[in-house]
């Protein structure tokens, strides 16, 4: 079976949404080989972590690459069902992509992506690509949507779509053996992401300025860069798979700040996952997947700058309740919003399409 992913592994779509369910696939006798269209060198060249010269080449023999591979599945030389992200490339219109993908195949969703050639820069793409993605929902055997907003989305062009939301390892993201003892370091606010999702974060200015003149304050932005705000300790992490756990396990709250667009209510609350895997209490805006995944018993939802300052405050004066919010937060994902809840559901759609 062939995973098609836009990025390499430092992507977290790459990660999340194919690669992680590898292993388990496997010992159902499925074997998933992930196929990136653009590996690291691009993702890392367009968040400015690297050259950006030939990327013209390497886009062309990408693409060259991966046609390569289609045409070895249209002759029956590799396994199917085809697990396809998004698209087979940006830019290109659905009925040339249908062309190439075999079929059966699945459609996996973690995005608005729908949206993509409809706002934004690429809105004047809308006469010709607007509807790609309705295209692909419609001609898939399946989809796999990441949230509730993706399922409600996709079901209007196709009767068997799948929420698969994104999830973690729940053995991997485990909580700090002696969480929230340390004492001496400042109120740790902790946001996880990349550069793409970095602006966010200014929605917390105010309210992040507000609390360091109360108390010190740290905030522990991983895998992006956040500019300045007054009186924090703000510090930046790179990203990195070796680390990110323990970073998370210093967090003594977890945020997920969200503006209400069309684009974000398709977003799907991974990075509050991951923090209440590692028993970490969390706030977030009331926006999209977040709303399905912080529980009165986990966390606060935060709507505007008074209520984000007001539940990080009573994180930050009350220990007992951060501790008793994140054993919540870790009992929730495992429950819902781990791989070894959503692994099987998986397993049993893709053996349906034999």
């Amino acid at each position: 079976m062939i995973g098609f992913a836009l990025y390499g592994p430092q992507a977290a779509s790459h990660r999340v949404r194919l690669a992680q369910y590898g292993q388990v696939l496997h010992q159902d006798g499925i074997r998933l080989h992930v196929d990136s269209l653009l590996g690291d060198v691009y993702v890392q060249a367009r968040y400015g972590q690297g050259s950006s010269l030939g990327l013209g080449w390497l886009l062309m023999r990408a693409a060259l690459r991966r046609l390569m591979l289609l045409m070895r599945l249209r002759l029956g030389l590799l396994s199917k069902p085809v697990w396809l992200y998004a698209e087979l490339f940006p830019l290109v219109p659905a009925w040339l992509e249908l062309l190439l993908l075999p079929s059966p195949y699945v459609l996996d969703l973690d995005d608005a992506f729908y949206l993509k050639y409809r706002t934004g820069m690429l809105r004047l793409l809308a006469p010709l690509l607007g509807a790609k993605f309705d295209r692909l929902i419609e001609s898939a055997a399946a989809v796999t949507a990441g949230s509730s907003e993706l399922v409600s989305y996709a079901a209007q062009f196709n009767s068997n779509v799948l929420l698969l939301p994104s999830v973690v390892d729940t053995d991997h993201y485990r909580p700090a053996r002696a969480a929230g003892t340390d004492l001496e370091r400042p109120f740790t606010v902790g946001w996880i992401g990349s550069p793409s999702t970095a602006p966010y974060l200014q929605l917390l200015e105010g309210p992040l300025t507000q609390l360091a003149r109360e108390q010190p304050l740290r905030l522990l932005v991983i895998g992006a860069d956040c500019p300045p705000i007054s009186g924090v300790q703000v510090e930046h992490h790179p990203w990195d798979a070796a680390t990110e756990v323990g970073w998370i396990q210093q967090f003594d709250v977890g945020v997920m700040p969200l503006p209400n667009t069309p684009w974000t209510r398709g977003k799907c609350a991974y990075k509050l996952i991951q923090c209440m895997a590692c028993g970490v209490p969390v706030v977030a805006s009331p926006v999209g997947a977040n709303v399905e995944v912080v529980t009165p018993d986990t966390g606060f939802l935060a709507a505007d700058a008074a209520a984000w300052q007001q539940a990080l405050r009573t994180m930050r004066d009350d220990l007992a309740l951060r501790r008793q919010l994140g054993m919540a937060a870790r009992q929730r994902v495992q429950q819902h919003y781990s791989l070894q809840v959503t692994a099987p559901v998986l397993v049993q759609l893709i053996k349906s399409l034999g």
